[in-house]
Formats: structure tokens, sequence, C-alpha cells
């Protein structure tokens, strides 16, 4: 069954640490491995790609590292916010940095949430069990 407005089984990931994004995918497989996810190196790259996507392929979840080179994940959301396609895809900004400041910009942009980045297994099947938890179905 496909839901109207994105892909019910994509995720796109903006990281360009080969580490983050294995773990990632790998915590996500685990939890459910019907989930597709993408990975794109970095900001400019990662617009790119969406804009070339047809409404229907849309993803349910978009994922950004806020230090990507090109676009950080915050103004790749500011270019997103500006094309109304995307407005109803949750987007997650994490990070290393426990910032307050690149936590309330992201806040303010209008993402669901600024997530710092584990630093073990386990805590990356939380992460991205809760990272989950915002997809619509």
């Amino acid at each position: 069954m496909q839901l109207s407005g994105h892909s019910k089984r994509l995720i796109l990931l903006a990281e360009d640490d080969i580490d983050d994004q294995e773990l990632l995918e790998n915590a996500i497989e685990e939890i459910d491995p019907t989930w597709r996810l993408v990975c794109i190196p970095n900001g400019r790259k990662f617009v790119k790609y969406l804009d070339n996507m047809e409404d229907g392929d849309i993803p349910a979840l978009m994922i950004l590292d806020y230090n990507i080179p090109e676009l950080t994940g915050v103004e790749v959301v500011k270019e997103l916010n500006d094309q109304g396609r995307f407005t109803d895809i949750p987007k997650i900004i994490w990070s290393t940095s426990t910032s307050p400041v690149f936590k309330a910009k992201s806040i303010e942009l209008g993402v669901k949430d600024y997530i710092t980045k584990p630093n073990d297994l386990a805590s990356f099947l939380t992460t991205a069990r809760y990272m989950l938890s915002f997809i619509k179905e």
C-alpha cells in the first residue's frame, strides 16, 4: 500500500561519516528490514536528489547531519522549507555536538528533533527506534 505523498519505505540520510551511516542503517534494518535507507554524503547532493524525485517517491523521513559538507543540515532544511512538497515529511537533525545553539537553530526551522549521535550500538538501536516513531503510517 502506497501512502499519498511519500514512499512508505524510504528514509533519506544526509551523512558523510561512513561509520555513522552503517551503524544507523544496521540499527534500522534490525528494527524493521522493510525500510530502505539511502545515504547521501553532502547537503547539496541531498537537495538535488530530492529535487529529482517524483512526488510519489519522496521519503517518509529525512535525517540530516548538522555538519555535512557543502550545505549543512540546517541549510538543507531551510531550502526544503521553501518547497511545499516536503513540508509534511518529518526531518531530524543529528550531530556529535551537544550545542544548545545548534539545537535551537534546528528546532526553529521546524525539525522534529535535534539528536546527539549515540556512542554505542545499543544506543543506535534506541535512537533509530525513536527516529522511526516520527514516521506517519
